[in-house]
């Protein structure tokens, strides 16, 4: 369905079908996402022509926390995409040279709908949030150093919670203190953008991680 300056689509299928001359001619690609899953149709688009396209990716955290998903973004960084990690909430968007947008919906029923947008102004305001993101976000790299313990942890701490076992268990299981404990399941919370332990449990099987 095509409003004004704004395109419906449903479903990756369409997604593809609509928008794979766009990705096969741009020299700059930026992606926002929660985790790889919301544009894998994306990453079916034809390479552009010519020199390869600058790419930028900035995800949240918890894509770090699947080690089979965060060694795939350290082999996409290696071979030159520029990719960092908030803690932000994320607009997952793409953008291609600036002139067009892409913005996913929600999933419902296994199905995402997606909004392109070629609107100029509207365009210009979507690059500037995620512009915004991106120079406080931390480079992948620097993220994996500071928080390579956290995502050690992480799975016996997700078994952990999910078993309902109490903390001072959970803490003496993983060798750790009861205050360290609940400091690596806080900092786990925030990396799976979750209010609470239920919520990070629910996010976790999202993820793959449980």
């Amino acid at each position: 369905m095509e409003t004004g300056q704004v395109t419906l689509v449903r479903g990756e299928e369409e997604l593809f079908a609509r928008t794979a001359h766009l990705f096969a001619a741009a020299s700059d690609i930026t992606c926002a996402a929660n985790d790889l899953n919301t544009w894998a149709a994306s990453r079916r688009a034809p390479a552009a022509d010519g020199p390869t396209p600058k790419l930028r990716k900035l995800y949240r955290p918890g894509v770090l926390l699947n080690p089979s998903t965060a060694q795939h973004l350290r082999e996409v960084q290696r071979v030159g995409a520029d990719i960092r990690i908030t803690r932000d909430e994320v607009n997952e968007v793409i953008l291609l040279d600036r002139k067009f947008a892409i913005l996913a919906g929600d999933l419902v029923d296994g199905r995402r709908t997606y909004s392109v947008l070629t609107e100029p102004s509207v365009v210009q305001g979507v690059t500037s949030l995620f512009d915004a993101t991106w120079r406080a976000a931390t480079p992948l790299a620097t993220y994996d150093t500071q928080h390579a313990e956290l995502c050690t942890l992480a799975p016996r701490v997700l078994e952990l919670l999910g078993s309902g076992c109490k903390d001072e268990t959970a803490a003496r299981t993983l060798g750790l203190g009861v205050r360290t404990y609940r400091r690596r399941v806080a900092e786990l919370m925030n990396a799976l953008g979750a209010d609470s332990r239920f919520q990070a449990g629910v996010r976790a099987r999202e993820l793959g991680l449980v």
